[in-house]
């Protein structure tokens, strides 16, 4: 494995060799990293630097910011090229619930393999908090080709974009927390066994 620092005042590691004059991430200079060793098996950040969720909330994201700014421009000013922007509203209210499993799925691996569990009260309050945004999208995917893509639309996908800010500020919180590996734990464990009985 590669030799890894990370920089003090933010936190961001990398390979020891990529470094250059500065972080990357904070701009601060080359003296500010330290040694780091990671603490997380190997197999568990093999499927992590994937990126598989990120990737996947992106997809939703931009859909549930996209959908109520063009169904409130179309119900504001229906003379510009309504056709287009309606067919986009469309597609996007199609394809926003398959975006949001494709999260949600990702999301409970991203969740198994970072804190070996789904239990952490943090991570069930963003479980229950996406399938409210589902189940929102479901309902806004049946009722808005009904009503013409109109209020309760908007309402609908005002409801899902809040929901969301609030999902990814408790995400934001967890991104760069992963529990140390099983090899980390057993030595741990057998150094506090080795030092009880001396």
């Amino acid at each position: 494995m590669k030799e890894l620092v990370r920089c003090r005042p933010c936190g961001y590691v990398m390979e020891a060799d990529k470094l250059g004059d500065v972080c990357p991430a904070c701009g601060m200079p080359r003296k500010a990293f330290e040694p780091y060793r990671e603490r997380v098996s190997l197999n568990r950040l093999f499927l992590l630097k994937f990126d598989l969720h990120p990737i996947a909330i992106h997809l939703s994201q931009s859909l549930v910011i996209l959908i109520p700014f063009l169904a409130v421009f179309l119900n504001i000013n229906d003379h510009f090229q309504p056709e287009i922007l309606g067919s986009v509203l469309i597609f996007s209210i199609y394809v926003f619930p398959f975006t949001l499993v494709l999260a949600i799925i990702t999301g409970t691996i991203d969740g198994i393999t970072r804190f070996k569990s789904l239990n952490p009260p943090l991570l069930r309050v963003k479980i229950i908090f996406s399938l409210i945004i589902l189940s929102l999208s479901i309902i806004l995917f049946n009722v808005a080709p009904y009503e013409h893509y109109g209020k309760f639309t908007i309402i609908l996908s005002v409801l899902c974009l809040a929901a969301a800010v609030q999902l990814g500020l408790w995400g934001k919180k967890l991104i760069n927390v992963i529990l140390p590996g099983a090899l980390h734990l057993k030595k741990k464990s057998k150094e506090s066994v080795s030092k009880d009985e001396a």
